[in-house]
């Protein structure tokens, strides 16, 4: 991982530095660029969805290494057995699951639903980055509401400019469309 910033980010070497001091950091994923940050940080939060002139109602996507790392955010109890094949067998990949949040889920994160949106990755320049920072970032496209995501680090720089603390070199992971996501115990596919 490479800083691709036009930005004086001497203290910031990495983009989990960028992401420990509250910024947006923008990465390469498996489809398109996307926008991050500590999904514990509520001003981090509040920064991003401003950035993209997204509703918090909304919510947002935690992407992670490893589904261990969702466990703080997700009720796991409450997932049924008949629905936890189909969950685990898509990852690590490029399908969401709206599973069940623990009451204590930020609603910053849930945008006020009992669910959170949850992808256990596979692609390299984000397991290594959720590995280094030690738990999911937040995972949202690389554009303003209503717009085409970035599938380029110079489309998402022309952009958003010096309001992303870090640009991650990358290349995408080589899917033609965003995620899937789909809602665990109805199996209803919400995009597709």
């Amino acid at each position: 991982m490479s800083n691709d910033n036009q930005t004086d980010t001497s203290t910031l070497a990495t983009p989990e530095s960028a992401l420990q001091a509250g910024l947006v950091i923008c990465y390469p994923t498996e489809a398109i660029f996307g926008l991050g940050c500590d999904p514990d940080n509520q001003a981090a939060v509040a920064k991003l969805l401003a950035l993209k002139s997204r509703p918090v109602e909304k919510g947002l996507i935690l992407i992670a290494d490893n589904y261990g790392q969702c466990l703080p955010y997700v009720d796991d109890n409450k997932i049924p057995m008949d629905k936890r094949a189909d969950i685990f067998s898509s990852w690590p990949g490029a399908i969401t699951w709206l599973l069940p949040a623990k009451a204590q889920t930020p609603s910053w994160l849930t945008g006020g639903h009992n669910t959170i949106a949850v992808r256990v990755t596979n692609h390299p320049v984000v397991k290594q980055l959720c590995q280094r920072f030690g738990k999911p970032i937040v995972s949202t496209s690389a554009n303003l509401t209503g717009e085409a995501p970035a599938i380029s680090l110079s489309q998402a720089r022309n952009q958003f400019g010096a309001q992303v603390g870090y640009y991650v070199d990358g290349e995408l992971g080589g899917n033609s469309t965003p995620s899937v996501i789909k809602h665990a115990m109805t199996g209803e596919v919400i995009r597709g």
